[in-house]
């Protein structure tokens, strides 16, 4: 709900023109933490990204000059620094960025313990820690273990829902590791695709209990629900076949995708569909018919048809959606009774 929103309350009668500030100020204080698009959560998340970039996607070998020490004390320098900023931040009552502070505090974990080991002896002398982010080896085993037990310390202690985010990233990322342990050779792309589509179904089962167990007005699943989908899309999306039987199965599966975003009102879900949907359709214009003056004309039907559909269900939505919600468990229907106002 915006500004305009209430002035067209007030222009159908519905409130009166002075309930307007009062009740817009207290709006905007409750749904301040709440992801959305504007300027200001933009800033929050890209001043974010960038310094959590520059400890970890970007860090490059020129570090190894400080030794591994010098490395733990300037991580080390940096993370409290980053845990000053998250308690400030959070005793203030602005959570968000607190939230991107303490993600920051977390991403510098597997550096810090990459300067351990490398001080102590016990780094691979072929290993190197910018492929971290990269990269697949035993090695860095002990990196993420840490670095989740570091990231659950922070969640607990906050309660942010943005740090289930760097959580998910580590347990991904020990789920690629351990998967070339227990195979005990070097993974394909196919194969850690594989991986990344169970490991993603696993993620999204714990979403949806933690949908289920969130009472509060705190969105704990999101962050949780879009690393989960982008996991197993990814994983879905980087296997190849020659078949034209799994390619619609893959088509078919991010119409699922789509069904499920609509069911749990989570965009997430339609959005990476969506996408899927697009390449599937991509392939058929660009492979199997070519040379087809006939496709084009029955996608522009397809358009349209699916713009129909998009009125037909604008017109039936209360009625359908709430005959299928009436399957889900009954705590999930009370959570998207209140998210689908």
């Amino acid at each position: 709900m915006d500004r305009q929103d209430l002035d067209k309350a007030v222009a159908a009668g519905v409130l009166r023109a002075d309930q307007i500030e009062p009740l817009y100020r207290f709006l905007t204080a409750l749904y301040r933490d709440q992801p959305r698009f504007d300027l200001t959560h933009v800033l929050y998340y890209f001043g974010g990204l960038v310094a959590i970039g520059a400890m970890t996607l970007f860090m490059n070998l020129g570090w190894e000059q400080f030794g591994g020490w010098g490395i733990f004390s300037i991580s080390l320098c940096y993370a409290l620094a980053g845990l000053l900023l998250t308690q400030r931040f959070f005793a203030q009552g602005y959570f968000v960025p607190a939230a991107v502070s303490g993600a920051f505090v977390i991403s510098l974990v597997p550096l810090a313990v990459f300067a351990v080991q490398d001080a102590l002896g016990f780094w691979p002398v072929d290993v190197d820690y910018p492929s971290f982010h990269r990269g697949i080896a035993f090695a860095y085993i002990y990196m993420e273990l840490t670095t989740i037990l570091v990231a659950s310390i922070m969640l607990y202690r906050y309660h942010l829902p943005f740090l289930t985010l760097p959580l998910g990233v580590s347990l991904w990322y020990l789920s690629m590791d351990l998967g070339e342990l227990f195979f005990g050779v070097a993974l394909s792309i196919s194969q850690t695709g594989y991986l990344s589509m169970v490991f993603g179904g696993l993620m999204l089962l714990l979403s949806l209990y933690v949908d289920l167990r969130s009472a509060s007005k705190i969105d704990y699943a999101f962050w949780l629900y879009l690393f989960a989908v982008g996991t197993f899309w990814g994983g879905l999306s980087v296997q190849w076949s020659d078949s034209e039987l799994a390619k619609l199965g893959y088509f078919a599966t991010n119409l699922t995708l789509i069904g499920l975003g609509v069911l749990l009102a989570r965009r997430v879900f339609v959005v990476f569909g969506a996408i899927g949907c697009g390449g599937y359709l991509l392939h058929l214009a660009s492979e199997v018919f070519i040379n087809s003056w006939l496709f084009p004309v029955v996608l522009c039907a397809m358009g349209l048809g699916i713009v129909y559909l998009g009125v037909w269900w604008q017109n039936n939505e209360a009625r359908l959606a709430g005959r299928l919600r009436h399957y889900l468990p009954p705590g999930l229907q009370d959570i998207l009774r209140h998210r689908l106002v």
